[in-house]
């Protein structure tokens, strides 16, 4: 019921040392990634590429364009050449590490976050990213220490702590993930993941309303968190709300959340 959100070190990053041709269309391709326009931005980063095909950056951001379209297999072949041609970025390996994580690689993503960070080892990011690959490799131990070194370089990063606590759920520590989501949802108040995070903990402690609260805030703040309406409809029928968690659990199968079309089949029959 539970899973890691994370937080991608998807950043444009500007550059005026080219030709200006070329550094033109790049700013213009930084302009659109900036308003969600990925495929234009890709064609403009394209045309950049064409104009200076050494150019680094513009393949790095081509990435992160190809990233938010879900071609992360394209993306990852623009990191490579990124790297091939600045094998210095720390944030291209980061980011290539995060497209290797939704590809489930999570080895080879933890292989790219230990290079971001040989690179640049203040960098929160690059060990926020690695935490969620050990956690998906189920080493939440590894995965909090990862989290704790990012809140040292990073303290005030709601999603930092949002992760750690998801770790600490999966060990036990519900107190030290509780913890966790309130301070996360100190630093950011409208943090629905944090919601979300936080109503697996109380129903494992079997604080149903809590959870389904903290569920039903969640889903206020995103309408379309699947995740949310699933969790809500599962401490729904916990709590002897049959008709109620059966809809929500309907509303999860129809925004395609794995799982609910077999809890239906075994709840709400």
């Amino acid at each position: 019921m539970n899973k890691l959100f994370i937080i991608f070190g998807l950043l444009f990053l500007d550059n005026t040392a080219y030709s200006q041709t070329a550094a033109d269309y790049f700013n213009k391709g930084l302009q659109k990634g900036s308003q969600q326009d990925h495929k234009g931005a890709i064609a403009d980063f394209t045309k950049a590429i064409e104009l200076k095909p050494t150019y680094s950056l513009a393949y790095c951001n081509r990435g992160v364009c190809k990233f938010a379209l879900e071609d992360y297999k394209g993306a990852i072949i623009d990191y490579n050449k990124a790297i091939e041609l600045n094998p210095y970025d720390g944030l291209t390996y980061c980011n290539r590490g995060v497209s290797k994580g939704e590809l489930e690689d999570h080895r080879g993503a933890l292989a790219d976050y230990n290079k971001a960070i040989t690179i640049n080892p203040k960098n929160a990011l690059s060990f926020c990213n690695r935490g969620v690959s050990k956690g998906a490799l189920k080493d939440h131990r590894g995965a909090i220490a990862d989290y704790n070194k990012a809140i040292e370089l990073d303290p005030n990063d709601a999603l930092i702590y949002s992760n750690r606590g998801v770790s600490k759920n999966a060990l036990g520590d519900y107190i030290g993930a509780l913890t966790d989501y309130n301070k996360a949802l100190q630093i950011t108040s409208n943090y629905a993941d944090a919601y979300c995070n936080r109503g697996v903990t109380l129903g494992e402690l079997k604080d149903y309303l809590g959870a389904i609260a903290d569920e039903t805030k969640a889903i206020e703040l995103n309408p379309s968190f699947a995740e949310a309406f699933y969790n809500r409809g599962l401490y729904k029928l916990l709590n002897k709300e049959k008709n109620s968690g059966c809809s929500d659990l309907h509303k999860a199968e129809e925004l395609h959340y794995p799982n609910s079309h077999e809890a239906i089949q075994q709840f709400c029959q």
